[in-house]
C-alpha cells in the first residue's frame, strides 16, 4: 500500500522551475511577451520557448510539437463589442493524439498543480488537435 502512494505523490509531486514563475509574471505584469510554452524534462516543468510581442497566435500556434505534448500560455488582446481593448491569459494544455500515452499521462497528472503556480490564468483550454485551440474558439472563450 505504501508503494502505490509512494508512485502517486512522485508523479503528482512535479517539481516547477523558477523560470516558469518569473517569466509568467513578466508576460502578466510587464507584457514583455505573447506567449510562453512549458515542457516536462527530467521530472520538472521548465520553460521550452517564449514568443515576443509582436508574434501572431499562428506563430503561437506553430511552436506547438506535432507530436508531443507542452503546456502553454497566451496573452490575448481583443477588442469588446463596446470598443475596449482588453486581454485575457489562456491556459492551454495541449496533447496532441500522436503524442506518446505515458507522456500523455504525466502532463495530465501535473497539470493541475502547474496551474495553480501560475497566478493570474483566466481561461482554461484543452487541445488535441489545432481545430481544438482555433482562434475562433479563442475568441469566444475571451468574451
Amino acid at each position: 500500500m505504501t508503494n502505490t502512494m509512494g508512485q502517486a505523490n512522485a508523479a503528482s509531486g512535479m517539481a516547477v522551475h523558477d523560470d516558469c514563475k518569473l517569466r509568467f509574471q513578466e508576460l502578466k505584469a510587464r507584457r514583455i511577451y505573447r506567449f510562453i510554452t512549458f515542457k516536462i524534462e527530467h521530472q520538472q516543468v521548465v520553460v521550452d520557448k517564449i514568443g515576443e510581442p509582436t508574434e501572431s497566435y499562428d506563430d503561437f500556434q506553430a511552436s506547438l510539437p506535432v507530436d508531443e505534448c507542452r503546456y502553454a500560455v497566451y496573452d490575448f488582446d481583443f477588442t469588446t463589442d463596446e470598443n475596449c481593448q482588453k486581454s485575457k491569459i489562456f491556459f492551454i494544455a495541449w496533447s496532441p493524439d500522436t503524442s506518446k500515452v505515458r507522456m500523455k499521462m504525466v502532463y495530465a497528472s501535473s497539470k493541475d498543480r502547474f496551474k495553480r503556480e501560475l497566478d493570474g490564468i483566466q481561461v482554461d483550454m484543452q487541445a488535441t488537435d489545432p481545430s481544438e485551440m482555433s482562434l475562433d474558439l479563442v475568441k469566444a472563450r475571451a468574451f
